[in-house]
């Protein structure tokens, strides 16, 4: 596959010109439709708008926002002035909003009223104060010297901010030519989007991508999912997250393709809308399709224009996967693995490969990626079957973390191989298996053991929705394995039961010597269960049984 050479800018207006008239983005909850003509030129206005404020080539532009219409209008716009997007994970609060503009260096936030139970609006007055004293566009906050401007991304009106239609309408001031000029001088590996880990290990890290970096990463996805311009994506996902702005919306504008968004993830309003647009392709994380596969109303909607998609993010249990592509007509969905650090994707499964391949691997290396497992000790590339590090190199690997050369350096060697965390084996057949995470192995005894393994296993159990494992606190062991299990609805097991379905399958040193029956996980605003926070409630429920592991 030959590589583009566009910048997000240069690709959107590539369609604008040839297929003016086709959808780009629909919200059909609103009956909000912009064809890719309309989107550019208000991407135009909006660029103009940052422009007059004073937004330049390399400033730092966080967004802070659910699936709202103009998130996408904020990517494309600073994109064609040379601004980098830093997008903001919606469930931060205070102290996690204070760190990142702060280590992101800021100069203009952008941001709603609120999500969900975090009043946005106040939240920013009680971190900037001076918004209330200072003239819009004049801000000098003593906390945050380099943030210069706060955008509400809406029609309402707060002291010190703009707002989106003004700044719209700020931009009409600027002569078309200067954003030409400014366009000019874009390179396509310039960076253009920052991402933050998730921090589960220490301070988040803003990941530096290029408009190389991601436009390549979404189009080589859309290819493994045959996508042409006739394709309609359901995107319920975070845009946020790479798996929004990335697979989703770079793998649509590379392909001329149209989305269809909504601004949350309700599983209701996702099957609606698929029938509404006749939409081919649906993104989630198994999470999203087993809310979709048991809502009660499944049966009313017309899903037969499905197609395609991506399931990732987490292990699918066969079952579900079989249901999506029967139930959901979306015979040729595919799985995508990667990290943020990757652009993100890495490896994916195709259409062809059968529904056991989709189910239990992360199939094999994009187009121009390459992948090795290798041993996380020595260094040394593993043989067929052996478990280690998954490692990539190729043009989706990040330029860096942001101000941060020491991480950079430990994730990326001399060699330019990205070092994933990830554990996984590669099979006969060439498709890669994830094991889990070099972190989330647990030692107990001295024994290695991987909850990848023990959760693939007890999957078998027909009772069993979803399974997390982890390691509780032994004072004898180090660890003991805990599973946390969610039921089906309608099905019940006990602790008794689970443990004697293990008895001779696995080692008994793999067999959770704590099971903790729950209705939910405690899950990113993207949809993953997070894991290591599984650890604090596994002690919690211990001590209200008055069992002391610690």
């Amino acid at each position: 596959m030959q590589l583009l050479d566009y910048t997000l800018g240069g690709i959107l207006e590539k369609y604008a010109f040839e297929t003016p008239d086709q959808d780009f983005i629909v919200y059909p909850d609103r009956n909000l439709r912009w064809s890719y003509a309309e989107f550019n030129e208000r991407v135009n206005r909006l660029a103009k708008g940052l422009m007059y404020m004073g937004v330049g080539k390399g400033d730092k532009v966080g967004i802070w926002a659910n699936n709202v219409p103009d998130w996408t209008t904020f990517m494309f716009a600073t994109a064609k002035i040379g601004a980098v997007l830093v997008t903001i994970n919606t469930n931060y609060k205070l102290a996690e909003l204070e760190y990142l503009i702060q280590n992101a260096d800021i100069n203009t936030l952008c941001l709603i009223d609120s999500y969900r139970d975090s009043d946005y609006v106040n939240m920013i007055f009680e971190l900037v104060p001076e918004l209330k004293t200072h003239s819009r566009g004049k801000l000098d906050s003593e906390k945050f010297p380099k943030l210069k401007n706060v955008v509400f991304i809406g029609q309402q009106k707060h002291r010190g901010m703009y707002n989106t239609a003004e700044l719209m309408l700020l931009g009409d001031h600027l002569d078309d030519l200067e954003l030409e000029v400014v366009k000019s001088e874009i390179d396509p590996h310039d960076v253009v989007n920052m991402q933050y880990t998730s921090g589960t290990t220490g301070f988040p890290k803003g990941v530096m991508l290029s408009h190389h970096n991601i436009l390549n990463n979404g189009y080589s996805v859309g290819q493994c999912m045959k996508y042409t311009a006739d394709d309609r994506l359901l995107l319920c996902v975070p845009l946020f997250h790479c798996f929004g702005c990335v697979l989703a919306v770079c793998a649509i504008v590379s392909h001329g393709a149209s989305m269809v968004i909504t601004e949350d993830f309700d599983p209701l309003m996702v099957l609606a809308a698929v029938e509404k647009e006749k939409c081919t392709a649906i993104y989630g994380v198994p999470t999203m399709f087993i809310a979709e596969l048991n809502h009660p109303m499944f049966d009313m909607f017309d899903l037969s224009t499905l197609r395609t998609g991506i399931m990732a993010g987490a292990l699918c249990p066969i079952e579900t996967m079989n249901q999506v592509m029967t139930k959901m007509h979306c015979k040729d969905i595919i799985i995508v693995y990667g990290l943020t650090e990757a652009s993100p994707g890495m490896t994916a499964t195709r259409t062809h490969n059968p529904p056991e391949v989709r189910a239990t691997t992360v199939g094999f290396e994009l187009p121009n990626i390459e992948v090795k497992i290798v041993n996380p000790e020595t260094g040394q590339e593993c043989e067929t079957g052996i478990q280690g590090e998954i490692c990539c190199r190729g043009y989706n690997i990040m330029k860096g973390y942001y101000n941060n050369d020491e991480a950079t350096k430990n994730a990326i060697d001399k060699d330019g191989w990205l070092h994933s965390g990830d554990l996984g084996v590669k099979t006969e057949n060439g498709f890669y298996k994830i094991t889990g995470r070099i972190k989330d192995m647990i030692i107990r005894g001295g024994e290695n053991i991987y909850p990848r393994e023990i959760e693939n296993y007890l999957y078998n159990l027909q009772e069993i929705e979803a399974v997390e494992v982890v390691g509780v606190p032994s004072p004898k062991y180090g660890e003991q394995v805990g599973a946390f299990i969610k039921l089906k609805a309608g099905y019940s097991l006990n602790e008794e039961t689970v443990q004697e379905y293990c008895r001779g399958q696995i080692a008994r040193y793999k067999i959770p010597r704590y099971i903790f029956f729950v209705d939910s996980f405690p899950m990113t605003a993207s949809g993953k269960i997070q894991k290591f926070k599984l650890k604090d409630i596994a002690l919690d429920k211990l001590k209200e049984l008055g069992i002391d592991v610690i």
